[in-house]
């Protein structure tokens, strides 16, 4: 009888660690990978196709190059891709049931980096139609489940990588952030979510939705994974030597008016912040202030979401088309699109423009600030409204009211889970650096985390002849 495969992918590191030393191979890690996604895409529906035969033949390959003392840097490891991104040969259906059969002929550029290192696609993960949403739902396929409670959404649109990730499918994949897509399902899930700066990887071979604000992001089960992938890309190798100590000024933001933090996500992120205060300098940033400078951000997001994303599918096809093959709730967003006018969006960049100068000035001093990812933990499925203290509104906006500012600004953020209690659902930290500051950014990102996560030492006994 065939044991089956470990319940959890080991780290990045720890599976190169591990192919390099001999004490697995390609194929058996890429077999284990493959039975764990089966595994999974049958209890929560978190890929969009599993490629066995290619993924296989990719193992195999470097098998070879490890047997020839050839390999490269990310030789033999399996990730998981948005199905929002091309890969050539596997199916990418981008979410929708217009392109069910559409297999690219070409990877996206992200992808081809990261394979002509030696990593293995095992599998396209799940999205929101076109990834215009945020809880991965769809009419068509099913909508893809947390992994703690089935009941719940996982957010979006890179749902089905936050997923697999905390599954423990894979160590990590990429997806795509455009208000938050890829920090949100992090965050509510329990992994990590790096979103970059804007333009610091290309975009040649995604689907679009808002091109003035897509991102193309990584997700992991910690930092290191990210990091990992984020260099093989290009980014995050400058800041590796620079050091960030208690001299460190971190700007801090308890939550953003007028969706404050429901009270779990408060206590865990003021519990948080008390513990980092021990190796940075942790300043709360003035209330009025941080409140004018977002003031507006979220309105003028929606608006240039909306006009953009409406360009994107009027210009490939027709209304009738577009009827007829897309699902209920993106023909809903493009139906409301017509009725923009030029004049609002040119007054949503303004506000846009606006909002990247009062940021700047609000962080001045401070080379990082830290937020809640979201005011609240994963929404039961099928929720579209909410009330958070006393705020109601839509649970899109809610979710996405603390990370979309950012991509506005284009600044890289990365969330991180929060400590929690037992049975408490997965929430995030948000940490954001200036623009073009990535690697910085994911060096102390990687500081927080062994921070937030390390075990307490126990206290010393007390010996009863010296009380």
């Amino acid at each position: 009888m065939v044991n089956p495969p470990p319940r959890r992918a080991a780290s990045l590191r720890q599976s190169l660690e591990a192919l390099t030393g001999g004490r697995v191979s390609a194929s058996e890690l890429v077999q284990e990978t493959l039975y764990r996604a089966e595994d999974t895409q049958r209890r929560l529906r978190a890929f969009a196709a599993i490629p066995h035969a290619q993924a296989s033949a990719a193992a195999a390959e470097s098998d070879r190059r490890y047997a020839a003392g050839r390999p490269r840097p990310l030789e033999g490891l399996p990730i998981g891709v948005k199905d929002l991104i091309d890969t050539r040969g596997i199916e990418t259906r981008y979410g929708s049931p217009a392109f069910v059969g559409h297999i690219p002929d070409a990877d996206a550029a992200v992808v081809r980096r990261l394979v002509e290192q030696g990593a293995i696609v095992v599998g396209k993960t799940t999205t929101h139609e076109f990834a215009w949403g945020v809880t991965t739902a769809s009419e068509a396929f099913g909508d893809t489940l947390h992994p703690s409670d089935p009941q719940r959404s996982p957010g979006g649109s890179s749902g089905g990588a936050a997923v697999a990730i905390a599954d423990g499918v894979v160590a990590a994949g990429l997806g795509t952030d455009t208000g938050g897509s890829v920090r949100i399902p992090a965050a509510l899930c329990g992994v990590t979510g790096f979103k970059p700066s804007y333009g610091a990887l290309p975009t040649q071979g995604i689907f679009p939705l808002a091109a003035s604000l897509d991102h193309p992001g990584l997700l992991g089960a910690g930092v290191d994974d990210v990091a990992l992938l984020a260099e093989a890309l290009g980014i995050g190798t400058s800041a590796c030597g620079e050091r960030m100590n208690g001299e460190l000024r971190v700007g801090v933001i308890c939550g953003i008016a007028p969706v404050r933090p429901a009270t779990e996500i408060a206590s865990a992120f003021a519990v948080a912040a008390d513990r980092l205060a021990s190796v940075f300098r942790m300043e709360e940033l003035a209330e009025p202030k941080a409140a004018e400078v977002f003031d507006g951000a979220f309105d003028a997001f929606a608006r240039i979401v909306l006009a953009e994303g409406a360009l994107v599918h009027f210009s490939r096809h027709d209304p009738d088309w577009i009827a007829s093959h897309y699902g209920a709730e993106t023909i809903g967003r493009l139906e409301r699109a017509k009725a923009l006018r030029m004049d609002d969006y040119a007054q949503a960049q303004q506000v846009r423009r606006a909002f990247a100068t009062g940021l700047g000035r609000l962080m001045a001093g401070h080379r990082f600030i830290v937020l809640p990812t979201t005011p609240c933990t994963a929404p039961r499925i099928g929720e579209e409204d909410m009330a958070i203290g006393d705020w109601s509104g839509s649970m899109r906006e809610a979710l996405m009211r603390y990370t979309a500012p950012f991509n506005l600004a284009g600044c890289p953020s990365i969330s991180i889970p929060l400590r929690r209690s037992a049975g408490a659902l997965p929430a995030g930290l948000q940490v954001v650096g200036r623009p073009g500051d990535d690697a910085a950014l994911l060096h102390v990102a990687r500081q927080m985390e062994q921070h937030l996560h390390a075990t307490p030492s126990p206290s010393p006994p007390v010996h009863r002849g010296m009380q």
